[in-house]
């Protein structure tokens, strides 16, 4: 994998945001030869020693509840593949060492959600949740765990939530869309006991389309990275950083989005925002706060510039593309 020190050879003048200031300007940019995007795993859930849910486990194939739900909870690494649409109701456990792939571009989970929870590596991909009564996917006291490539709309609560001490979390190429509560970083103000230290979280070249807010809301996370996301007409506001959070805010793409980025919202204290090369169409002013706060981020990633992120976003999210 490339580094990103070593990719962006030509120099173009573009509206950017820059990471010390506040305020949208005319600056030098640096411009890809090429988009570098990858499909491949990058962020937190590569550390810890990495996410590969069942490995190379026999695939097995799924077409009802039951089948679901006894190979998802069942010991040992699994290879789960959904076909066709599968109506759950409740929240669902999902074990250890699991891969949840969809089949092609329709396969849905309905009604209710996955509960992945006192466990480390399982991967959720390609699959479309509708209409669940709680949350989506819940991930709470787990980690190493990858949300890629899925679709999620008209949903109760949270269509991504972490919290309750989770760690080493990658949410990436999903498509968010009539929906208003996307994704919690930290469930409460008053959990800092467990959640400092953890809640370490990667969202990138996810599509929020029309959404309404918590794209992500993190509370203690630090660094929680966003890069590479296309916002367009999140209608609440973009990223939200609260209760001391660190979140490195870098290479987004905002379209019609008031607030991009805010370090308070609700009853929360304030948290800690670092701005990087985001790219603004008819949008506010995002909030950058205390950016020396803000951790570093420890891994290597592939990042492309935000002015070319709606494109290959738009092209690239959601399911049937992998």
């Amino acid at each position: 994998m490339r580094s990103i020190a070593r990719r962006l050879p030509f120099l173009v003048v573009a509206a950017v945001l820059t990471a010390t200031a506040g305020i949208t300007v005319a600056a030098p940019r640096l411009l890809p030869e090429a988009a570098a995007s990858t499909y491949a795993l990058q962020g937190w859930a590569t550390q810890g020693g990495g996410t590969t849910g069942g490995g190379s486990a026999t695939a097995v194939t799924v077409t009802t509840a039951s089948a679901l739900i006894s190979n998802m909870q069942a010991s040992g690494a699994r290879v789960i593949r959904v076909s066709g649409t599968i109506t759950l109701s409740g929240m669902n456990k999902v074990a250890a060492n699991k891969t949840i792939i969809g089949v092609g571009s329709s396969s849905a989970i309905v009604g209710g959600g996955l509960n992945v929870a006192n466990v480390s590596n399982v991967i959720i991909r390609n699959l479309n949740f509708r209409n669940w009564g709680d949350d989506a996917i819940n991930v709470q006291y787990s980690t190493r765990v990858w949300v890629d490539h899925n679709s999620f709309s008209n949903g109760y609560d949270g269509a991504v939530d972490v919290k309750r001490a989770s760690d080493y979390v990658t949410v990436s190429w999903n498509k968010f869309s009539s929906h208003d509560k996307v994704g919690l970083i930290g469930h409460s103000d008053d959990n800092a006991g467990e959640d400092r230290g953890k809640l370490r979280v990667t969202y990138y070249a996810n599509w929020f389309d029309g959404t309404t807010q918590r794209h992500p809301r993190v509370r203690f996370g630090n660094p929680v990275h966003v890069f590479n996301n296309y916002y367009r007409s999140t209608s609440g506001y973009g990223v939200a950083s609260t209760c001391d959070a660190g979140v490195y805010v870098e290479r987004n793409y905002f379209e019609s989005v008031s607030k991009p980025v805010v370090a308070q919202t609700g009853d929360s204290p304030e948290g800690n925002v670092k701005l990087l090369n985001n790219y603004l169409a008819s949008s506010g002013a995002p909030v950058s706060r205390n950016a020396a706060s803000v951790a570093a981020i420890p891994y290597s990633y592939v990042v492309d510039a935000a002015e070319s992120v709606k494109s290959i976003v738009t092209g690239g999210a959601g399911t049937g593309k992998i």
